[in-house]
C-alpha cells in the first residue's frame, strides 16, 4: 500500500492533471464512432483516470497499464481493468487499434532526480524523452495494421524532437490537440502509418 495524503489520495500515484484531461477528451473524442471491437490501451495510466474516461464515454474495450504497482491498485479500486506492465511488454503482436500515452516528460537533471515512484511518473531524464523514445521504439508492435497512437507531449520535452524520432520510427505525426499553459503548451499527437 503506498503513502496517502490526508484526503485518502495515493501519493505514489499521479493523479489527474491538465494533461490526463486533454489526453482523455481528445481520445474519447477521436473514438466517438469506436465499437466494442476496438481495444484500446493506456500506456502508464497511473490513478485510471484517461481509461475510465475512454471506458465511459466510448464502447471501446480499454486496458491499462502502469509499471507502479501502488498506481496498479488504484486504477483497480476505480474499476479499470489494469496490469502493471512496463510500456508495451506483456501485450500481444497486433492486439490494439489504439494506444494512449500520457508519459513522464519534464526534463529533470539527474543530479535532482529523488527515485521514487512519483518522480517515476514525472520524470522524462534530461531532455524530457527518456520514457518517450523506447515507447515509440516498441508501441508499433503492439498495434493493429491500421491502429493508431495519441501521445501527448510538452513544449518542454521539444514536439518537434518528438515527431521527428516517431518519424524514425516509421510514424507519421500530426497535432490534434493542444492547449497553453504559461509555463508550457500541451500537444496530443496521433501518430500512424
Amino acid at each position: 500500500m503506498g503513502l496517502r495524503d490526508r484526503r485518502g489520495v495515493e501519493t505514489d500515484v499521479y493523479q489527474p492533471a491538465e494533461d490526463s484531461e486533454l489526453l482523455a477528451r481528445t481520445v474519447c473524442d477521436r473514438l466517438s464512432d469506436a465499437d466494442p471491437e476496438d481495444l484500446v490501451l493506456e500506456v502508464g495510466t497511473g490513478s485510471g483516470y484517461v481509461s475510465g474516461r475512454i471506458a465511459e464515454e466510448t464502447a471501446a474495450r480499454v486496458i491499462a497499464s502502469d509499471l507502479n504497482p501502488h498506481a496498479v491498485q488504484q486504477a483497480r479500486g476505480e474499476g479499470v481493468e489494469v496490469v502493471r506492465a512496463d510500456l508495451v511488454t506483456p501485450f500481444a503482436d497486433g492486439a490494439f487499434d489504439v494506444v494512449a500515452f500520457n508519459p513522464p516528460y519534464l526534463p529533470t537533471d539527474p543530479e535532482n532526480e529523488w527515485d521514487d515512484w512519483m518522480e517515476r511518473a514525472l520524470s522524462g531524464g534530461e531532455d524530457g524523452r527518456a520514457v518517450i523514445d523506447p515507447f515509440l521504439e516498441t508501441v508499433d508492435r503492439v498495434l493493429a495494421p491500421d491502429g493508431v497512437v495519441y501521445l501527448l507531449v510538452s513544449s518542454l520535452t521539444g514536439v518537434d524532437d518528438v515527431v521527428e524520432r516517431a518519424g524514425e520510427e516509421d510514424f507519421s505525426a500530426v497535432a490534434v490537440a493542444d492547449e497553453s499553459f504559461p509555463f508550457e503548451t500541451l500537444t496530443v499527437l496521433k501518430l500512424f502509418r
